[in-house]
């Protein structure tokens, strides 16, 4: 009997040890886990993708890089069959094609039934006469902030009933040839024209505003015959460029001339004697000075509003009784002496107002001025309504 107890007494423990056994093995080993063994450096760097670039993938394309461009984006559908899919026609105005915000590579065939031509803020490059073949019928032409480098001459040629043209920001070098004669507005403003060639502009007699701004024109890139025949000129803006001289044979119709942010230095004393109807005359940003500027040189009648702000003057030039606004801000002025600017003398009896000096607008802050003005001042503009001093 005492055998049979001691034999399942030892079954018992054997069994009792294989459950524990099975229970370690299930859960963390005892033993290390065995690491793999080291490479030896070889001196080179791993390779690190670029970034941005990650490996391909087995099995999938790698995808293209972006283009410089996005892609077009196409008009809504439109009742015209011959509305280009990349501009949109709009029944109520048959006569305009708009194509403007549609990053275009290049201009669409035109319709004939266009007058009004939209592609303003695109990616065009260059511009050929191939899409005007039956827009024989344009009047207004936008193509500004593209990246146009060349117009084709032939284009014009097609177009020849062209009124308004718009070319300013873009990347042209010189003015485009061949342009209709008819054209009343041109704006080819921020570009990179350097040079004006001679009868660029002949027999443009109808036009009345020519804008040049923000282009790279110095005073050899100018002819004294550059404006020759522009007989009813209105407004000439050749602000932002690198003249160090007035520009010659500005036309004797023009009523604005605009030379800001140039590099002038002097004005010939009778540089405004031909000039009868220019009532309005910007030169800030430039570099006159008192020996630069003859005292009487702005004494023109017609002139209405002069801004000489941003330059050296220690002085204040005499102008007509006729002016009505004048800037001389962030000058060198020290004094002003009313007795001597006062285009009227200062005893003449004013039975009437209107009959004296008209200047209501004075600008002198950014001098070497204090407060007040001499009373002379007063005495003589009495139209005088502000002053910034």
């Amino acid at each position: 009997m005492r055998a049979v107890v001691g034999l399942w007494s030892a079954l018992t423990l054997f069994l009792l040890m294989e459950a524990v056994i099975a229970q370690r093995g299930e859960g963390t080993p005892d033993r290390k886990p065995t690491r793999k063994p080291h490479r030896r450096p070889t001196g080179r760097k791993p390779a690190t993708p670029k970034p941005g670039r990650w490996p391909p993938i087995p099995g999938i394309p790698e995808p293209q890089e972006p283009t410089d461009f996005p892609p077009p984006i196409f008009g809504p559908p439109s009742i015209f069959p011959d509305c280009p899919r990349e501009c949109s026609c709009d029944p109520s105005h048959p006569s305009a094609l708009n194509c403007e915000n549609r990053n275009l590579r290049k201009v669409p065939v035109i319709p004939a039934r266009t007058h009004y031509l939209y592609l303003q803020n695109n990616y065009i490059s260059e511009v050929t006469a191939e899409a005007f073949a039956n827009a024989t019928e344009l009047r207004w032409v936008n193509l500004a902030n593209n990246r146009i480098q060349r117009v084709d001459k032939e284009v014009f040629r097609k177009i020849p009933s062209l009124i308004y043209l718009y070319l300013q920001k873009n990347q042209l070098k010189q003015v485009p040839s061949e342009l209709p004669v008819g054209l009343e507005h041109l704006r080819l403003g921020r570009n990179r024209i350097s040079k004006i060639p001679p009868g660029a502009f002949q027999k443009m007699e109808h036009l009345v505003l020519l804008d040049l701004y923000h282009n790279q024109l110095s005073d050899s890139g100018l002819g004294k015959n550059t404006f020759k025949g522009l007989s009813h000129l209105i407004q000439l803006n050749l602000a932002r460029n690198v003249l160090k001289r007035m520009p010659a044979g500005v036309p004797a119709s023009v009523i604005q001339l605009f030379l800001d942010r140039n590099s002038i230095e002097d004005i010939p004393k009778d540089y405004f004697e031909s000039l009868v109807h220019l009532a309005f005359v910007r030169l800030n940003y430039n570099q006159l000075s008192d020996k630069g500027v003859p005292k009487a040189v702005f004494n023109s009648s017609a002139l209405v509003d002069l801004q000489l702000s941003h330059n050296q003057l220690a002085s204040i030039p005499l102008f007509n009784a006729h002016l009505e606004h004048l800037h001389l801000d962030h000058n060198s002025i020290e004094s002003i002496n009313g007795t001597q600017i006062c285009p009227q003398s200062l005893t003449s009896d004013y039975g009437d107002i209107a009959l004296g000096p008209k200047l209501r607008y004075l600008r002198l802050d950014g001098n070497h001025l204090s407060p007040p003005l001499p009373m002379d001042v007063a005495m003589c503009f009495r139209h005088l309504h502000s002053i910034v001093i």
